[in-house]
């Protein structure tokens, strides 16, 4: 059975699975590229592109759903809800 999940910022609640609050999103439309690294991207490259990640999350309605899928799903790529690949790693310890 599948929980929902209860949107502070819109009071309207969505299910757990990421098709039901992704076209919310506050990332939608934006180029994957924002959340997810390329190959060997490191250092200051990589902290700027989480950055504009991050900035993008702040304003997303579902960002509590997007990261409560993420550690949920144990993504191990990209920026979901805020959260850096790092930071989920430090958050699964």
């Amino acid at each position: 059975m599948m929980s929902a999940v209860h949107s502070a910022q819109s009071g309207k609640e969505f299910a757990a699975e990421p098709s039901c609050w992704q076209k919310y999103a506050a990332c939608g439309g934006v180029e994957a590229a924002v959340f997810f690294s390329p190959e060997g991207e490191r250092g200051d490259a990589r902290s700027r592109r989480e950055l504009r990640a991050r900035r993008i999350c702040q304003t997303c309605s579902v960002l509590g759903q997007c990261r409560e899928y993420a550690l949920g799903a144990g993504e191990l790529y990209g920026t979901w809800g805020g959260m850096s690949e790092a930071d989920r790693r430090r958050h699964a310890q």
